[in-house]
């Protein structure tokens, strides 16, 4: 069974170690850092972003903290009191490798121990990471409430407070998924990681699908293949304008055709060239 869960997502701060710089608003492989973030729990029933407000690529409800500037512990008391779930995810907007199968694992790390009050994700040094975590709603309330007795304030008050009061359960990270971007050398690492051989295709093709506002997952493969028989069996440029009228005819089909549509176009259009490679044989 899937956790439902709220999001909150800190997207505030002075970001001094960028020179001051609107770092959720900085762009890796051509999508905000903080989009990039929202893509990650795309399936939150409510996703809370704390900052002011700016164009996203999925709708969020914006609040800011109280004073404005006023640290973590402050922003995340007022996207907390924004919330209604029982379970929450709670994200700091600068991880740009950030994915949804990381923030399934925290969720069900805390489905899965009753006891726990929150599950944290730790990084490749066994740090905790507070900002890449999922809570129990009550106790988180309840933590932030003693902390605000004590010191009168959340604001500027530091992360290891809130911590320190919860029962913990921790979910080791990919090295990826805790990367997160506090300097430009942050940045420029991660820009350069995303044009890796390995990965620069899938994130070419998830900018585009976020780009274009396409929730459509397809086999890339398939499409990839069915480019080269059309590159090989007709000419180069039937490779890109095949693959559009693929689809354009999965289009047609209807949302409910959904990556079979895609599927079916594509073998028929792949057929197609291969008989037209078969021809030009005969003929050759």
């Amino acid at each position: 069974m899937t956790t439902a869960y709220d999001a909150v997502v800190l997207a505030g701060g002075a970001s001094r170690r960028l020179g001051g710089s609107d770092k959720p608003g900085v762009r890796v492989g051509g999508r905000t850092l903080l989009d990039r973030v929202l893509a990650a729990c795309a399936d939150a029933g409510r996703t809370v972003v704390v900052a002011e407000p700016r164009p996203t690529g999925r709708p969020v409800r914006w609040t800011r903290e109280d004073p404005p500037g006023g640290g973590p512990l402050a922003a995340l008391g007022a996207g907390v009191r924004a919330t209604g779930a029982d379970t929450l995810l709670v994200l700091s907007a600068d991880l740009p490798f950030l994915d949804a199968a990381t923030v399934r694992r925290l969720l069900d790390a805390l489905d899965t121990a009753p006891g726990a009050e929150a599950a944290l994700l730790t990084d490749p040094e066994g740090r905790d990471q507070p900002l890449v975590a999922a809570y129990r709603r009550t106790p988180l309330l309840r933590e932030l409430a003693v902390i605000g007795e004590r010191r009168g304030t959340l604001a500027d008050g530091p992360l290891r407070l809130l911590t320190g009061g919860l029962v913990l359960t921790r979910v080791a990270a990919d090295p990826l998924a805790s990367f997160d971007c506090d300097t430009w050398e942050d940045i420029a690492a991660a820009r350069a990681r995303i044009r890796e051989h390995g990965t620069v295709l899938d994130e070419w093709i998830t900018a585009v699908k976020a780009e274009l506002g396409i929730e459509l997952d397809v086999d890339t493969g398939v499409l990839l293949d069915l480019a080269r028989d059309a590159a090989h069996g007709v000419a180069r440029p039937a490779a890109p304008l095949t693959t559009f009228l693929v689809g354009y005819a999965a289009a047609r089909a209807g949302t409910e055709g959904g990556p079979e549509a895609v599927a079916e176009a594509a073998r028929k259009a792949a057929a197609l060239a291969q008989r037209w490679a078969a021809e030009q044989d005969e003929a050759g």
